[in-house]
Order: C-alpha cells, then sequence, then structure tokens
C-alpha cells in the first residue's frame, strides 16, 4: 500500500534501518566527494584529535540516511520530493562497522494553499549508532500528494 500525505499524521514514528557503514564504502565516498585524510586513512584519522580514527564523512552519512528513508518509507508514498534541509547536524562521528538505525518523525504538516492535493510534511529525522549515540541529527520538507492527487 502506498502512503499519501493523510497517513503522515503528526507525531507518527518510522523507523530507518539497519544500515551498516562499511569501510571500503566510506573510503571510496570520501575519495570521490570528500577526500579530508580521517575519511580516507586510518592512521590520518588517528592523528586527528577530533575525530580519533578513520570516519564516514557527513555527506556520506547524509547519503545512507536517503538510503535507509527511502527503504524505509519514501519509496512506498506519493512523495513528490523535498523543496530544502533545514538543517544537518553530525552529532558524532560514523565509523567502520557501525550499524545505524533511526525514526524519522511527522513534526507538522499542512496542505498547499495553491495546490490542496499536495501535503507539505514538515519531518524529524535522529539517526543513531549500535550504542545508542546519536550520529546525526536533521529537519527537512517533504512534499506528498494526497491520495485525491495520486489518483489524478
Amino acid at each position: 500500500m502506498t502512503r499519501a500525505y493523510e497517513d503522515f499524521e503528526d507525531g507518527l514514528e518510522i523507523p530507518l534501518g539497519p544500515y551498516t557503514a562499511e569501510r571500503d564504502e566510506m573510503i571510496a565516498f570520501a575519495e570521490e566527494f570528500d577526500p579530508q585524510p580521517f575519511h580516507l586513512d586510518d592512521e590520518a584519522g588517528g592523528a586527528n584529535e577530533l575525530v580519533g580514527g578513520l570516519t564516514a564523512s557527513g555527506w556520506h552519512t547524509c547519503s545512507m540516511l536517503m538510503r535507509m528513508m527511502a527503504e524505509g518509507f519514501i519509496l512506498d508514498s506519493t512523495s513528490q520530493g523535498s523543496p530544502g534541509v533545514d538543517f544537518v547536524k553530525w552529532r558524532a562521528p560514523v565509523r567502520p562497522g557501525d550499524r545505524l538505525t533511526g525514526t524519522a518523525r511527522v513534526l507538522s504538516r499542512r496542505l498547499s494553499a495553491k495546490r490542496p492535493t499536495l501535503g507539505i510534511t514538515k519531518m524529524g529525522v535522529a539517526l543513531e549508532n549500535q550504542n545508542g549515540v546519536t550520529v546525526l541529527e536533521t529537519e527537512y520538507t517533504l512534499l506528498l500528494l494526497t491520495r485525491e492527487g495520486a489518483a489524478a
């Protein structure tokens, strides 16, 4: 069953994951998109006092989250995309082998004044590692068709 705007009630919580951060994927992502030494090499990561070892790029963490959200609810919804992200906070490093899980929460929602078959849904997400440490928090807007809009 495809979820429409009506199914995203205020306070709805949707579990995400799990997703395991693989060392080789972390390095490959960093080589292409974020080649800072602590994302590429164990020794360089260990030399960085703030991160203390090899860590995933924050942008890679966002990509892992996007995969988890796609599998968790977006691909089975009337999603029309997003006009943007309000904020992303990287709270703790993601390390090779970390098992990530999360919760997407509907913070608020309303129908578009100009397109009443389009819902505007504010989402909040917290992503944690296997130790219960929050590694990422974000809020963004998700656009969803109503059932009527999806049937048109």
